[in-house]
């Protein structure tokens, strides 16, 4: 079970990591055999929490595997798990991004 933000439980979708993921990499150049090893990734983290998973820890388990592949996805899938209101938030995440900042949470 995935605990959401607003303290509902549902249960855990793989369908939902993989469709956030390829929003994510839509148009972006990595191959369909490292998104399955990336989701296969975040699916493994999200089981070894045992039977309930918060949904943050998914949500940077799937930022994690983004950070290492491409960054522009990366930036696309921040701007809307950690909801970014605007240009500044791009700022911080890219200075973050770049070993400039704080690391992203």
């Amino acid at each position: 079970m995935v605990q959401k933000r607003d303290g509902r439980f549902e249960p855990f979708q793989v369908d939902k990591i993989r469709a956030g993921f390829e929003s994510a990499l839509a148009d972006r150049p990595v191959t369909r055999k490292k998104l399955e090893a990336m989701i296969a990734e975040v699916e493994a983290a999200a089981r070894s929490h045992g039977s309930r998973v918060d949904s943050d820890e998914i949500g940077r388990a799937v930022l994690a595997q983004l950070r290492e592949v491409d960054q522009v996805a990366y930036l696309r899938f921040a701007s809307v798990y950690k909801e970014f209101q605007g240009a500044q938030d791009f700022e911080r995440e890219m200075a973050a991004l770049e070993g400039r900042g704080d690391a992203p949470a």
